[in-house]
């Protein structure tokens, strides 16, 4: 390699590389990358399903000896080397090439539907200004003289969702036709990714701003209105009640170490790319744990906001299954109106079970157990689009609340998309695949209105699924051997006790950016044997249900 050779080609090269305006506009940047869409709808779901205030044992384990120490792999080599993905690989060594381009290559497929979702959550968005919500109420049969049926058996936001969103066919082998709301909707996102990425991050730096900082105002907002809602103490106990017999599953560990994994948005080259846009000799160790921390933390701080809405919504379906078992024993016994109020009602069922058993049997009574209805959990676009939008019907000014919704989910996808976006275009940049005289902007252009045409398929009625079929298959496995070959590249090909930037180029007060062996010599090869597993197992992302955690 070239370093061996006592000259250091991988100096402060290309001095013309754009640099960030400052040090908050690249923390950010990466901030809002790491921290997506499945900080909200994802890791709540793993929390509550995975024994509560036990499953964040595995999580932090997986956190310190996984996700810190990839990452800083990934900031340490783009600062080094001051390329992209391809670029840097390359370098490293002409047979890790590859692995760049996988990274390359996985970006830009991540963000084909990545922004489909933006732009289900744009369509959510936009309706969210009706009064009453469009999904509040079933629409009307062909003759007027009633609701229609599919709505009145599914419930009317899951109706909205599948039927006046989606379209959606019974099968992927029936493609359906194209639903051109969905279609304007697409466009209308590709568009803003393209105005926010025009000139990379001398664009992004500007609109970052918003787009990271604006999610944390709407979920203190959330967290604010949603612990002065009944039953918010109930879904915030339910949700970190530690069951420690859970450890004692592996599934538990594997799903706490893949969240970690796709929440840092590690391997896709986003963030080799805004870390070469640093200087030389910026502090990355320290920015790792910084990003890493406020990643999880945002998980957390997320978890508890939705679970106070959660738990606000399990008791208003509880009250109500309680209220129709009432108006049911009223009817049949003759009783006054408001003759049984909620606290009452187990005792007078008692009372009725014991003096009219036969009458009370042939009444069609729900059971209604509250811990029922916090077990109804769901995670990735089922909590967006249903869950949480359903629980919003019944908060007072639900249209608020709504734009609020969709607005920060809006712009935590917009966020991570600039991640993605980044991954595709610095190392075609760094490629010098563009001829002098041509701008920025015409090759950024073109590759936001190829990703647009790439994206139609997903507008289609079948749509759905063939977004699962790309979250399945282009990212999960891929992603992970990518960041197993980073481990193996940077520790045995590059150098393990190599430091990332030269001694003699380092004063002993500012050590800027190590090698990731440095602090912890062991870390990155638990990482590689923990990633090894990830990719024996891969089991944790099958089931039913979309997957797109980061993320993803």
């Amino acid at each position: 390699m070239a370093q061996a050779s006592g000259m250091d080609p991988l100096v402060d090269i290309e001095d013309e590389r754009p640099k960030w305006d400052n040090k908050l506009q690249y923390l950010l940047s990466c901030i809002g990358f790491a921290v997506g869409l499945g900080n909200i709808w994802r890791f709540p779901y793993l929390c509550q399903t995975h024994g509560g205030g036990a499953f964040l044992i595995p999580y932090f384990i997986a956190l310190v000896f996984e996700g810190i120490p990839l990452f800083y792999i990934e900031l340490a080599i783009g600062q080094r080397l001051r390329r992209g993905s391809i670029g840097v690989w390359k370098t490293i060594s002409p047979y890790l090439g590859g692995v760049g381009l996988g990274c390359f290559s996985v970006s830009f497929l991540v963000s084909l539907y990545y922004n489909t979702v933006l732009l289900w959550v744009l369509w959510f968005f936009l309706n969210s200004f009706q009064h009453p919500l469009p999904w509040s109420t079933c629409p009307l049969d062909l003759n007027r003289t009633g609701f229609v049926q599919e709505c009145q058996s599914s419930g009317t936001v899951s109706y909205f969702w599948y039927r006046q969103t989606l379209n959606i066919t019974s099968d992927i082998s029936n493609t359906g036709t194209i639903q051109w709301k969905l279609f304007l909707c697409l466009l209308a996102c590709w568009s803003t990714v393209y105005l926010c990425v025009i000139r990379g991050i001398e664009s992004t730096g500007k609109v970052i701003y918003f787009t990271a900082l604006f999610p944390y105002l709407v979920l203190t907002i959330f967290l604010i209105r949603g612990l002065t809602l009944p039953g918010a103490t109930e879904g915030l106990t339910y949700l970190f009640t530690p069951n420690m017999k859970t450890l004692q599953n592996p599934r538990v560990w594997l799903d706490a170490a893949t969240q970690i994994f796709f929440s840092l948005s590690l391997a896709f080259g986003g963030h080799i790319a805004f870390a070469s846009y640093n200087p030389p000799r910026n502090n990355c160790e320290k920015d790792a744990v910084i990003i890493a921390l406020v990643n999880s933390m945002t998980s957390l701080y997320a978890s508890i906001t939705i679970f106070s809405i959660m738990g606000f919504k399990a008791s208003n379906d509880y009250g109500r299954c309680l209220d129709r078992n009432i108006l049911s024993l009223i009817n049949e016994f003759d009783l006054p109106e408001l003759s049984i109020s909620r606290d009452e009602y187990p005792s007078v069922l008692m009372y009725l079970n014991a003096t009219q058993t036969a009458r009370v049997a042939q009444l069609p009574l729900k059971t209604c157990h509250l811990e029922d209805f916090l077990d109804k959990s769901a995670s990735g676009p089922g909590l967006a689009f249903i869950v949480f939008t359903e629980a919003v019907l019944h908060m007072p000014g639900a249209s608020v609340w709504s734009v609020l919704f969709f607005g920060m989910l809006f712009t935590l996808g917009l966020s991570s998309m600039f991640g993605n976006m980044e991954g595709v275009i610095t190392p075609l940049l760094d490629m010098g695949i563009l001829p002098k005289g041509i701008p920025k902007e015409v090759m950024t252009g073109v590759i936001c209105f190829a990703c647009f045409l790439s994206a139609i398929c997903f507008t289609l009625q079948s749509g759905s699924y063939w977004l699962e079929i790309f979250d399945s298959f282009a990212a999960s496995l891929n992603l992970i051997i990518f960041a197993f070959m980073e481990v193996v590249g940077v520790i045995h090909i590059y150098g393990m006790k190599r430091n990332i930037f030269p001694q003699e180029r380092r004063s002993s007060t500012q050590a800027g950016c190590r090698s990731p062996v440095c602090s912890c010599p062991s870390c990155p090869h638990c990482g590689s044997l923990e990633l090894l597993w990830l990719s024996y197992c891969p089991s944790t992302n099958r089931g039913g249900r979309l997957r797109i955690w980061k993320v993803v």
